[in-house]
């Protein structure tokens, strides 16, 4: 029943690809959609224009990585408005105030459920790493 149930659901994934957030800097996607929900990968603090990761700390770096995820949601047919869950990585977990004022300005209103957790290190040396669980509406 198990290996059915899998054949179903992998035969309605779909890759989300938005040119306005940096590209995959490895072998996956910036999102999957599946079944009516949306899956992204972590969004780091990049400039999509220049590759480059911002400057100016982690409010900065916050920004930038909430800007991507939102225009993936949107390259999905979903939004920050639709998010069901968010993870976020921190380097430094006494950051953590100033990660959280930049991140409630994007989720003013509507306020997922979120898990922060401290890691020893992220992609490109970054402060913030962010990732969600949307749901979509196509």
């Amino acid at each position: 029943m198990l290996p059915r149930m899998l054949a179903r659901s992998m035969s309605t994934l779909s890759r989300v690809q938005s040119a306005k957030a940096p590209a995959a800097i490895g072998p996956y996607a910036q999102a999957i959609k599946v079944n009516g929900l949306v899956f992204t990968s972590g969004s780091l603090p990049v400039d999509p224009q220049s590759g480059d990761v911002v400057s100016g700390g982690i409010q900065s770096q916050t920004n930038q990585s909430l800007t991507n995820m939102a225009e993936v949601l949107k390259a999905s047919g979903s939004s920050l408005k639709d998010v069901v869950k968010t993870t976020v990585f921190l380097q430094d977990m006494n950051e953590f105030a100033q990660m959280n004022e930049v991140y409630a300005k994007f989720f003013a209103e509507h306020q997922p459920a979120r898990s922060c957790v401290q890691v020893a290190r992220l992609p490109k040396d970054v402060a913030v790493e962010i990732e969600c669980v949307a749901v979509t509406k196509n």
